[in-house]
């Protein structure tokens, strides 16, 4: 068995400042903080040379350093890539570095495998904590290249340590824009300015709104996980978390000397509660009576409402459906359910999944800055869904050919809605998030000429898991 990840990011520096960082493998813990120590036997290194590398750990760390073998640079291209590889019980674990050049910058494509017998274990262990959290290290190698904010743009993200918020500074801090994470919660480790904020009530963070000749623009993407039960007091807290913050912002903005370059307000394609077969737009009218289910359009929709007077020269309520992509808790839940013989469809499989791949969302993110290369999107309400929604059942059979073991690739046991319902009490979710559905797809995206990186479910996976 074997274990692969590949992921790439873009910086807005030449191939060959990156390369000053990366053709020296000592300096790797300076930006991966999964990795203790990765030094070189001999200076400078070379192909052969070989490598003590140390996992970051109190238990992990000081065993791997006493039984196991070194790594070895087995490949050097200068200027371009690096590869090293490590022995591991009937295998090895490689980690390879691909520079290229692209307009505006560079990309920087990281591969980490595994193979051999043991691959499952050493992927938990080594492989996996390695590949992780990549986009917060490019943002931390980034700055180490000698990255600076140069762009004029300033964004300041609401709950920038969440999964698409954490992508988001990611992406603009290795463009060059100085990014601002508001947050409950400051981290030692974060490679951003962070302000702590209560996301009710105005505070100094107010104060990263505004810079004298230089337009600042908010991303708010702040709010509790949607992973709850659906009980009154759980409904009140999910929407009482987007209400608040957004009110908050809105507040401040009211104070500034001059309107914010963009606000761009979070949402979810959940607004439209369970719609059954119904083709869904931007024009579409909210669901109202009973099925406009109160865990879903009676939090989204006071939550878009909210953003109502922001002193911004554009808004945008950005209805994002489920993304795709490499960590996300999303992926991870659906992988395991489909690699433990689960993944069949469920509660029927009928419902439809609107869904975006994380690289898809970002554009957007960025075209409604003025910041990409995409055609200039309109103010107002923008469904974050590809052209191409798949239903749960045409869902689980692809992840499962990708993810599954063997047989399990063309069988998963399906879950009924019983099942369902008993397995959310266990695990403390909300069942509806299963058996629940909605086909959205975009008109507004499709009348700018906007053309989606990943229009297929199916292409999306490949671009995920290789």
């Amino acid at each position: 068995m074997a274990w692969q990840r590949t992921q790439t990011q873009f910086f807005a520096l030449p191939v060959s400042a990156l390369w000053e960082v990366l053709k020296d493998p000592a300096r790797v813990p300076e930006w991966n903080p999964a990795i203790a120590r990765l030094d070189p036997r001999t200076q400078p290194a070379t192909a052969g040379t070989e490598i003590d590398l140390v996992p970051t750990g109190d238990v992990i760390g000081p065993i791997h350093a006493k039984t196991a073998a070194p790594a070895v640079i087995t490949r050097i291209d200068e200027g371009s890539s690096l590869t090293w590889r490590q022995p591991q019980p009937g295998g090895y674990l490689l980690v390879r570095w691909s520079l290229s050049e692209v307009s505006g910058g560079c990309e920087l494509t990281q591969l980490v495998s595994v193979s051999g017998l043991a691959s499952p274990l050493f992927a938990q262990t080594a492989a996996k904590p390695i590949a992780g959290n990549f986009a917060q290290n490019c943002a931390r190698l980034y700055t180490l290249a000698g990255g600076t904010e140069t762009r004029d743009l300033r964004v300041v993200i609401a709950g920038g340590h969440g999964f698409l918020g954490s992508r988001a500074a990611a992406d603009l801090h290795c463009r060059g824009h100085q990014v601002t994470v508001l947050t409950r919660t400051v981290r030692k480790d974060s490679p951003y300015r962070q302000l702590p904020w209560d996301g009710k009530t105005q505070g100094p963070w107010a104060g990263a709104l505004y810079a004298q000749g230089r337009p600042t623009a908010v991303l708010n993407l702040a709010g509790e996980l949607v992973d709850l039960p659906p009980t009154p007091e759980n409904i009140k807290r999910l929407r009482s978390s987007r209400v608040d913050s957004t009110r908050a912002l809105v507040e401040a903005s009211s104070a500034l000397p001059r309107p914010l370059a963009a606000f761009l307000q979070s949402s979810t394609t959940a607004i439209f509660a369970d719609a059954g077969e119904q083709r869904l737009t931007e024009s579409s009218a909210l669901p109202t009576g009973t099925r406009a289910l109160p865990q879903m359009t009676g939090v989204a929709r006071p939550w878009e409402e909210a953003v109502a007077g922001a002193n911004a020269e554009r808004v945008n309520i950005l209805r994002t459906s489920l993304v795709f992509e490499q960590e996300s808790p999303l992926v991870d839940r659906l992988s395991l359910l489909a690699q433990a013989g689960l993944g069949g469809p469920v509660a029927g499989g009928r419902q439809w999944v609107s869904w975006i791949h994380l690289a898809d969302w970002l554009r957007i993110v960025r075209a409604c800055l003025g910041l990409g290369e995409d055609p200039a999107l309109p103010e107002g309400v923008i469904n974050l869904a590809a052209p191409n929604p798949v239903r749960n059942t045409e869902m689980m059979s692809l992840l499962r050919a990708r993810v599954a073991p063997g047989v399990l690739k063309k069988f998963g046991l399906p879950t009924p809605k019983p099942v369902l319902a008993a397995g959310a009490v266990l695990l403390h979710t909300d069942p509806a998030l299963g058996t629940t559905g909605r086909y959205v797809t975009s008109e507004v995206l499709e009348a700018a000429g906007f053309e989606f990186e990943h229009p297929t479910f199916a292409g999306a996976l490949r671009g995920i898991f290789g």
